[in-house]
């Protein structure tokens, strides 16, 4: 029986990468899960973002999917390695799910002239140091300077990322990043709310510098991801579907949605995750 693809966020962000997936691969069925009744995971312990992210992953193979995507980085740092190691071999050894983080590092060094990059990113996925360890597999010459950004999820989860407020604190963690670093060319955004600070983060970075978002890239890999794999692309549902659910209200998902996904959608509340 065939399903829709699952993409996985801890709240909205994942919508951005959702969007470049269905404009790339506007063919398959979609079912999108937002913990936002749990969110934000940036600052969760690895064991506490297992745990959550393994749940969510859970319902979602419930509903069918055989194929889920963690568009999330938190979750793809802390907790993709075990369920594909653990869960699963053990529960469900035909289903498969991805990350953001390989697919990004395999294709980041073809960005840098210079060859050191700056990744943005929340705590948990700074402190993870996956990226330099995924990015140091493909571009071993490639240098690799982190900063973590915790103020930014809230304000964009708050509405507040288009405030003149917001610009004090994109500034500041730009400006942390770059001190003493002015060989840094390439800037990957390491979470997916982050695009929508994007012409904040331009306007105070120096000429040069190029800022990479996750979605092209993470829908391009699923594309080569279901041409590599047939047996894959076989069990997704080809019916344009989209489905929204979230663990939090309904109606506050719908109202921020639009914001990450670009166009206005329909959610549902789903019960049962607890903190």
């Amino acid at each position: 029986m065939k399903g829709p693809i699952g993409i996985f966020d801890s709240g909205y962000g994942g919508l951005t990468v959702f969007k470049s997936i269905v404009e790339r691969l506007p063919q398959y069925d979609y079912l999108y899960f937002g913990d936002n009744g749990r969110a934000p995971y940036g600052d969760r312990s690895f064991e506490t973002v297992y745990q959550y992210t393994w749940e969510c992953v859970r319902w979602m193979f419930e509903q069918g999917c055989p194929l889920v995507i963690l568009a999330c980085n938190t979750a793809s740092a802390k907790a993709l390695r075990s369920i594909q190691q653990k869960e699963l071999l053990q529960n469900y050894p035909d289903n498969r799910v991805l990350g953001v983080i390989r697919p990004t590092a395999e294709t980041i060094g073809a960005f840098t002239q210079t060859g050191h990059v700056g990744v943005l990113g929340t705590r948990g996925t700074v402190r993870s140091e996956s990226y330099p360890i995924e990015i140091a597999k493909f571009f071993p010459e490639v240098s690799v300077s982190q900063q973590s950004c915790p103020l930014w999820v809230p304000l964009i989860e708050n509405n507040e990322h288009e405030s003149a407020g917001a610009d004090y604190f994109v500034k500041k963690y730009l400006d942390e990043l770059l001190s003493g670093r002015p060989d840094i060319d390439t800037l990957l955004l390491a979470c997916t709310h982050y695009p929508l600070l994007v012409s904040k983060i331009r306007r105070y970075l120096p000429a040069g510098i190029s800022v990479i978002s996750q979605g092209a890239i993470v829908a391009s890999s699923l594309e080569e991801y279901l041409n590599r794999h047939p047996e894959m692309a076989a069990r997704v549902a080809t019916g344009e579907r989209r489905e929204f659910f979230t663990s939090g209200d309904a109606a506050s998902f719908e109202e921020h949605a639009s914001a990450f996904f670009g166009s206005a959608i329909e959610a549902r509340a789903v019960g049962g995750f607890q903190k």
